[in-house]
Parts: structure tokens; C-alpha cells; sequence
């Protein structure tokens, strides 16, 4: 059995066609697909974080009030650019919107991706020290902020206000969120990183490398690096692995209207470069009637191996097209022996 959330992008912008027009459209109608996506038996819904676009940028007021509104569904994020955060900050909403949703976050960071801004976050106050990179920069941040939800801590008491001195942790503190930080890595080595930090695996519908294979199964060797990683750093608990993929059948006139065309043009892996030195392997879609679309996932390696589906969703068609959509990808992950039952009929 495996796991399926959505996993939106957020995009929202005033043009012919889109149901999302504003940020404040955005933000409710994720809140409602949340809540819809529970009904149907969709395990997980998860937020992609930008900044300096028209798209989701500030996760945390979002996943507190997704968890408000629900009471089963993961409530999380793939990925939050730790570039840009303030770790100790970051610490306590992350502590808040766990606890706010009873132990449901499920918490995806990164490096990031190339960005709208030019190292947008050096406007936000940060920027790597001497000798180090961007990456470097994240990874930082990331050891304080795993620091700070362990419980350890970082800012000297006032003997003057708590009668002690030594160091006062972060709170509120909530129990097991440590366990529940996802890295997404875009490439086998920042896998095995990932692995060794303890943290558990979030893969895109990208790879920062092409070894010429198809995609799925060099993203399926990266999972398989990290398991490998994983035992042999001697973790006691099981990880988890997320893999993202693009699914949209064609269920309806309106689906077929928007994506049918798509359905050959996007059926194959894609090389390019996301910039001027790095080259990248891009996941094919799947798109097509629902029949079709269960063979081709069968024959998914990564998905095989993964035991969380992120299916990317076209937010800008609006709350009733996507549950629609998702209520399908439920049904196809039945087929594929993934889905529990709905909890609540839709």
C-alpha cells in the first residue's frame, strides 16, 4: 500500500482562463482542496514554496490552517528553500502547525531550485559565509533548525527573569517532528546525504544529472542508494521515500479540452539544463484515459519503489477540477493495490 498526495505549485495570476486569480484565491482554495482531497481517501497535501512569484510562499499560516480544517490528511511541503529561512523561527511555526494538526507535518526542505530572483535570499538577510556556497548556505541552516526541534539549546538564559543560567531551547517543542523532515534531493550523492543526516527522501520530477537511462529508473537507483545509506548509518526507524509525478487522466470533455493534446508530446523523459552548468533529467507525465495510465505506472521503477506518490496538480483550474482529478487518481491507485477506502464519501 502506498501513500498519494497532491502536491500544489500554487501558481496564481489574473489571466483568461484561471480560477486563482489572487493570493488570497490561492490560499483558501488550497485550504478547500485539503479538505475535499480527505473525503475522497487522498493521504497527503503538500505545498511547493516561492518566493518572489505569483505563487505559494509562506507555508507555515497555510498548513496551520489546513490542519485546523482536517483531521487525517498529511499536511506538508516539498520543498521549503532553507536558503531563505530563519532557522530558529522556522523552528517554532514548524513546532505550531504540528501541533496545531496533531502530529501531521510532514515537513519537505531543500536547497531549493533556480528562482525568479537573482540569490533572492540575500534580500531576505543571509548569505553564505567565506569559502561556502548557497548549499552550503541551506545545509547550515538545516543543522540548526534539526538542532533546534531536538530540543537543544541555543540562546542564554537571564538569570534575572528564570533564576538559572545556562541555555533555553526553542518551544513549543513537538514530539516526533524530527522524524517526520523530509530533504528533497535532486541527485544519487545528495541522496545518500540525505540518508546519513536521518532525514527521509523527497524526490521530484527531476534529477540534476542524466546518466542516459529513463528517468524512472535512475530515480529508482537513487532510492536505492539512500536505503542502502540509510542502513548503513545504523538508523533504527524506517524511512520514507516521496516521489512526485505528473498524472492527469482524461475523465471529462474539460480534462480532454485542457491536457489531450499533451498526452503524446509529454509521454517521454526530457534532457535539458536548468542552467548554464548543471544538466538535468526531467520525468515524463502521464496523461491519458485511466486504463492506460495504471499500465504505465505498474512499469514505474521509482514509483515501485517509493512508498508516497506526489501527484503535481493543476491548481489554476480551481478546487472542483482538481478533486475531480483526484478522486481518479484515487481510483487509479486502487487498481494498483496503493488506496485505502475513502473516509467519507464525496
Amino acid at each position: 500500500m502506498k501513500r498519494i498526495g497532491f502536491l500544489s505549485f500554487g501558481h496564481y495570476q489574473a489571466v483568461p482562463g484561471s480560477r486563482v486569480r489572487t493570493a488570497k484565491d490561492v490560499l483558501q482554495q488550497t485550504i478547500d482542496l485539503a479538505v475535499a482531497a480527505e473525503e475522497i481517501g487522498i493521504d497527503g497535501a503538500y505545498v511547493r514554496v516561492h518566493h518572489f512569484a505569483r505563487q505559494l510562499a509562506s507555508p507555515f499560516p497555510l498548513l496551520a490552517a489546513i490542519g485546523a480544517r482536517t483531521s487525517t490528511i498529511e499536511i506538508g511541503t516539498g520543498v521549503i528553500d532553507m536558503r531563505y529561512e530563519n532557522p530558529l523561527y522556522m523552528a517554532e511555526e514548524a513546532a505550531a502547525a504540528d501541533l496545531i494538526s496533531d502530529g501531521r507535518l510532514q515537513l519537505g526542505v531543500s536547497r531549493g531550485s533556480p528562482e525568479t530572483a537573482l540569490n533572492g535570499y540575500e534580500s531576505f538577510g543571509y548569505r553564505p559565509s567565506e569559502g561556502e556556497t548557497d548549499a552550503d548556505l541551506a545545509r547550515d541552516h538545516l543543522d540548526v533548525f534539526l538542532q533546534a526541534i531536538d530540543g537543544a539549546g541555543v540562546a542564554a538564559a537571564n538569570p534575572q527573569m528564570t533564576g538559572s543560567t545556562g541555555y533555553l531551547p526553542i518551544l513549543p517543542q513537538s514530539e516526533g517532528l524530527r522524524d517526520r523532515i523530509w530533504w528533497g534531493a535532486g541527485s544519487r550523492a545528495t541522496g545518500e546525504w540525505t540518508a546519513a543526516q536521518g532525514l527521509n527522501l523527497q524526490s521530484s520530477t527531476l534529477l540534476t544529472e542524466d546518466t542516459g537511462v529513463p528517468f524512472d529508473q535512475l530515480q529508482a537507483e537513487q532510492i536505492e542508494l539512500y536505503r542502502a545509506a540509510w542502513t548503513r548509518a545504523g538508523w533504527e526507524r524506517e524511512p520514507r521515500v516521496s516521489v512526485s509525478r505528473s498524472i492527469l487522466p482524461l475523465i471529462d470533455d474539460e480534462s480532454r479540452h485542457y491536457f489531450g493534446l499533451r498526452a503524446q508530446a509529454d509521454s517521454q523523459d526530457q534532457v535539458g539544463h536548468l542552467d548554464a552548468n548543471t544538466l538535468a533529467r526531467f520525468g515524463r507525465s502521464y496523461i491519458g484515459e485511466p486504463e492506460r495510465i495504471v499500465e504505465e505506472l505498474a512499469n514505474d521503477a521509482a514509483v515501485a519503489a517509493a512508498d508516497t506518490v506526489l501527484v503535481t496538480v493543476p491548481n489554476q483550474l480551481g478546487v472542483e477540477f482538481n478533486a475531480r482529478l483526484l478522486e481518479s487518481v484515487h481510483a487509479i491507485g486502487a487498481e494498483l493495490g496503493w488506496s485505502k477506502e475513502p473516509q467519507i464519501q464525496a
